[in-house]
Protein backbone atom coordinates (compact mmCIF):
# COMPACT_ATOMS: atom_id res chain seq x y z
CA UNK A 1 0.00 0.00 0.00
CA UNK A 2 1.43 3.31 -0.79
CA UNK A 3 1.09 5.82 2.26
CA UNK A 4 0.91 8.77 -0.38
CA UNK A 5 -2.55 7.61 -1.86
CA UNK A 6 -6.00 10.01 -0.83
CA UNK A 7 -7.25 8.80 2.05
CA UNK A 8 -10.58 7.55 0.45
CA UNK A 9 -8.51 5.05 -1.00
CA UNK A 10 -6.85 3.96 2.16
CA UNK A 11 -10.29 3.71 3.25
CA UNK A 12 -11.56 1.43 0.11
CA UNK A 13 -8.09 -0.66 0.44
CA UNK A 14 -8.75 -1.61 3.87
CA UNK A 15 -12.49 -2.31 3.56
CA UNK A 16 -11.52 -4.88 0.34
CA UNK A 17 -8.71 -6.74 2.42
CA UNK A 18 -11.23 -6.89 5.06
CA UNK A 19 -13.71 -8.76 2.65
CA UNK A 20 -10.83 -10.61 1.83
CA UNK A 21 -10.09 -11.96 5.04
CA UNK A 22 -13.63 -12.62 6.09
CA UNK A 23 -14.20 -14.80 2.65
CA UNK A 24 -10.88 -16.44 3.46
CA UNK A 25 -11.96 -19.87 4.49
CA UNK A 26 -8.22 -21.93 4.73
CA UNK A 27 -4.96 -20.81 7.37
CA UNK A 28 -2.93 -20.63 4.11
CA UNK A 29 -5.35 -17.56 2.65
CA UNK A 30 -5.18 -15.41 5.67
CA UNK A 31 -1.29 -16.32 5.92
CA UNK A 32 -0.70 -14.43 2.59
CA UNK A 33 -2.90 -11.76 3.77
CA UNK A 34 -1.05 -11.38 6.98
CA UNK A 35 2.62 -11.55 5.06
CA UNK A 36 1.58 -9.01 2.54
CA UNK A 37 0.21 -6.58 5.69
CA UNK A 38 3.19 -6.77 7.72
CA UNK A 39 5.32 -5.83 4.78
CA UNK A 40 3.12 -2.95 4.12
CA UNK A 41 3.00 -1.97 8.01
CA UNK A 42 6.87 -2.39 7.99
CA UNK A 43 7.33 0.05 4.60
CA UNK A 44 5.16 2.25 6.80
CA UNK A 45 7.96 2.38 9.77
CA UNK A 46 4.95 1.33 11.94
CA UNK A 47 6.85 -2.17 12.98
CA UNK A 48 8.13 -0.92 16.37
CA UNK A 49 4.12 0.50 17.31
CA UNK A 50 3.02 -2.50 15.99
CA UNK A 51 4.86 -5.29 17.73
CA UNK A 52 3.44 -3.45 21.27
CA UNK A 53 -0.12 -3.37 19.97
CA UNK A 54 0.18 -6.77 18.79
CA UNK A 55 0.88 -7.95 22.27
CA UNK A 56 -2.64 -7.03 23.40
CA UNK A 57 -4.02 -8.49 20.00
CA UNK A 58 -2.43 -11.61 20.60
CA UNK A 59 -3.78 -12.33 24.21
CA UNK A 60 -7.27 -11.81 22.64
CA UNK A 61 -6.52 -14.26 19.50
CA UNK A 62 -4.77 -16.88 22.04
CA UNK A 63 -8.39 -16.51 23.70
CA UNK A 64 -10.36 -17.19 20.72
CA UNK A 65 -8.07 -19.73 19.65
CA UNK A 66 -8.20 -21.85 22.53
CA UNK A 67 -12.73 -21.37 22.65
CA UNK A 68 -12.84 -22.13 18.98
CA UNK A 69 -10.39 -25.65 19.54
CA UNK A 70 -13.14 -26.46 22.30
CA UNK A 71 -16.24 -26.11 20.28
CA UNK A 72 -15.03 -27.00 16.78
CA UNK A 73 -11.76 -28.20 15.60
CA UNK A 74 -8.17 -26.87 14.64
CA UNK A 75 -8.64 -26.07 11.54
CA UNK A 76 -11.59 -23.18 12.68
CA UNK A 77 -9.96 -22.28 15.27
CA UNK A 78 -6.52 -21.06 13.75
CA UNK A 79 -8.76 -19.44 10.65
CA UNK A 80 -11.10 -17.80 13.26
CA UNK A 81 -7.61 -16.65 15.41
CA UNK A 82 -5.79 -15.45 12.16
CA UNK A 83 -8.80 -13.59 10.83
CA UNK A 84 -8.76 -11.31 14.57
CA UNK A 85 -4.83 -10.85 13.60
CA UNK A 86 -5.48 -9.60 10.04
CA UNK A 87 -8.48 -7.76 10.75
CA UNK A 88 -7.57 -5.39 13.50
CA UNK A 89 -3.67 -5.11 11.89
CA UNK A 90 -5.55 -3.69 8.95
CA UNK A 91 -6.92 -1.59 11.02
CA UNK A 92 -4.10 -0.71 12.78
CA UNK A 93 -2.21 0.36 9.32
CA UNK A 94 -5.15 2.42 8.19
CA UNK A 95 -5.42 4.40 11.45
CA UNK A 96 -1.76 4.89 11.96
CA UNK A 97 -1.21 6.22 8.58
CA UNK A 98 -4.53 7.98 8.11
CA UNK A 99 -5.00 11.22 9.97
CA UNK A 100 -9.01 11.66 11.33
CA UNK A 101 -8.29 15.35 9.37
CA UNK A 102 -7.46 14.16 6.16
CA UNK A 103 -10.45 11.43 6.03
CA UNK A 104 -13.07 13.57 7.19
CA UNK A 105 -12.11 16.54 4.53
CA UNK A 106 -11.78 14.08 1.92
CA UNK A 107 -15.45 12.73 2.79
CA UNK A 108 -16.86 16.01 2.73
CA UNK A 109 -15.41 16.71 -1.35
CA UNK A 110 -16.82 13.80 -1.98
CA UNK A 111 -20.39 14.70 -1.15
CA UNK A 112 -20.63 13.60 3.06
CA UNK A 113 -22.25 16.47 4.70
CA UNK A 114 -19.55 18.26 7.19
CA UNK A 115 -21.59 17.42 10.53
CA UNK A 116 -21.05 13.75 9.30
CA UNK A 117 -17.64 13.92 8.73
CA UNK A 118 -16.38 16.20 11.83
CA UNK A 119 -18.41 13.79 14.13
CA UNK A 120 -16.53 10.89 12.28
CA UNK A 121 -13.00 12.49 12.46
CA UNK A 122 -13.40 13.94 16.39
CA UNK A 123 -14.51 10.58 17.77
CA UNK A 124 -11.29 8.91 16.30
CA UNK A 125 -9.42 11.90 17.96
CA UNK A 126 -11.35 11.66 21.18
CA UNK A 127 -10.97 7.81 22.28
CA UNK A 128 -6.98 8.48 22.26
CA UNK A 129 -7.17 11.31 24.48
CA UNK A 130 -9.75 9.90 26.69
CA UNK A 131 -7.24 6.97 26.66
CA UNK A 132 -4.19 9.15 27.94
CA UNK A 133 -6.47 10.76 30.13
CA UNK A 134 -7.28 7.57 31.92
CA UNK A 135 -3.65 6.09 32.19
CA UNK A 136 -3.27 10.14 34.05
CA UNK A 137 -5.87 9.28 36.03
CA UNK A 138 -4.58 5.70 37.01
CA UNK A 139 -0.96 6.85 37.44
CA UNK A 140 -1.93 9.83 39.94
CA UNK A 141 -4.40 7.45 41.95
CA UNK A 142 -1.45 5.05 42.27
CA UNK A 143 0.85 7.74 43.63
CA UNK A 144 -2.08 8.15 46.28
CA UNK A 145 -2.11 4.32 47.27
CA UNK A 146 -5.36 3.73 45.32
CA UNK A 147 -5.01 0.23 43.48
CA UNK A 148 -6.12 0.78 40.26
CA UNK A 149 -4.25 -2.64 38.76
CA UNK A 150 -6.51 -4.78 37.00
CA UNK A 151 -8.18 -7.35 38.90
CA UNK A 152 -10.93 -7.95 41.58
CA UNK A 153 -9.31 -5.51 44.09
CA UNK A 154 -9.39 -2.74 41.26
CA UNK A 155 -13.37 -3.19 41.54
CA UNK A 156 -14.37 -1.28 44.50
CA UNK A 157 -11.95 1.48 43.47
CA UNK A 158 -13.40 1.90 39.89
CA UNK A 159 -15.04 5.67 41.48
CA UNK A 160 -11.72 6.62 41.68
CA UNK A 161 -10.85 6.14 38.15
CA UNK A 162 -14.17 7.24 36.27
CA UNK A 163 -15.54 10.50 38.40
CA UNK A 164 -12.47 12.35 37.23
CA UNK A 165 -12.32 11.05 33.66
CA UNK A 166 -15.80 11.64 33.52
CA UNK A 167 -15.58 15.64 34.77
CA UNK A 168 -12.41 15.72 32.67
CA UNK A 169 -14.56 14.40 29.19
CA UNK A 170 -17.15 17.53 30.25
CA UNK A 171 -14.68 20.18 30.26
CA UNK A 172 -13.33 18.77 27.06
CA UNK A 173 -16.50 18.82 25.11
CA UNK A 174 -17.34 21.99 26.46
CA UNK A 175 -14.34 23.50 25.72
CA UNK A 176 -14.42 21.80 21.92
CA UNK A 177 -18.20 23.18 21.79
CA UNK A 178 -16.58 26.69 22.35
CA UNK A 179 -13.70 26.27 19.54
CA UNK A 180 -16.47 25.43 17.23
CA UNK A 181 -18.38 28.63 17.99
CA UNK A 182 -15.43 30.82 18.14
CA UNK A 183 -14.77 29.45 14.81
CA UNK A 184 -18.14 29.50 12.70
CA UNK A 185 -18.79 26.17 12.58
CA UNK A 186 -21.77 25.39 10.54
CA UNK A 187 -21.52 28.09 8.55
CA UNK A 188 -21.70 28.06 4.41
CA UNK A 189 -18.85 28.22 2.32
CA UNK A 190 -16.30 26.18 3.70
CA UNK A 191 -13.00 26.19 2.34
CA UNK A 192 -10.03 23.69 3.05
CA UNK A 193 -6.46 23.91 2.59
CA UNK A 194 -6.20 20.88 0.74
CA UNK A 195 -7.93 19.68 -2.36
CA UNK A 196 -8.42 15.82 -2.28
CA UNK A 197 -8.96 13.95 -5.61
CA UNK A 198 -8.41 10.71 -6.91
CA UNK A 199 -5.16 10.43 -9.12
CA UNK A 200 -4.21 7.93 -11.28
CA UNK A 201 -2.29 5.77 -8.58
CA UNK A 202 -5.22 5.67 -6.39
CA UNK A 203 -7.26 3.86 -9.68
CA UNK A 204 -4.54 1.72 -10.55
CA UNK A 205 -4.28 0.90 -6.67
CA UNK A 206 -8.36 0.45 -5.99
CA UNK A 207 -8.42 -1.92 -9.79
CA UNK A 208 -6.02 -3.48 -8.62
CA UNK A 209 -7.11 -4.44 -5.76
CA UNK A 210 -10.82 -5.20 -6.58
CA UNK A 211 -9.41 -8.03 -9.06
CA UNK A 212 -6.93 -9.65 -6.48
CA UNK A 213 -10.58 -10.09 -4.70
CA UNK A 214 -12.28 -10.80 -7.83
CA UNK A 215 -9.84 -13.77 -8.65
CA UNK A 216 -9.43 -14.95 -5.61
CA UNK A 217 -13.35 -15.41 -4.83
CA UNK A 218 -13.26 -16.85 -8.38
CA UNK A 219 -10.47 -19.45 -7.59
CA UNK A 220 -12.14 -20.56 -4.63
Amino acid sequence: MSFHLDPRSRLALTVLYAVFIITSRRPMELFIGLGGLWLAILAAGESRQYLRWLRLVAAMAITWFAIALWAFDLAIAATASLRLVALTSAFFLFFRTTAPEDLGNALVQMGLPYSVAFILSTSLQFVPIISRKAQNIVDAQRSRGIPLEPGPAAVRHIPALLAPLLIQAFQLADELAEAMESRGFGRAGRTFMHDYRLRLADWLVLVGAVAVLAASTLIR
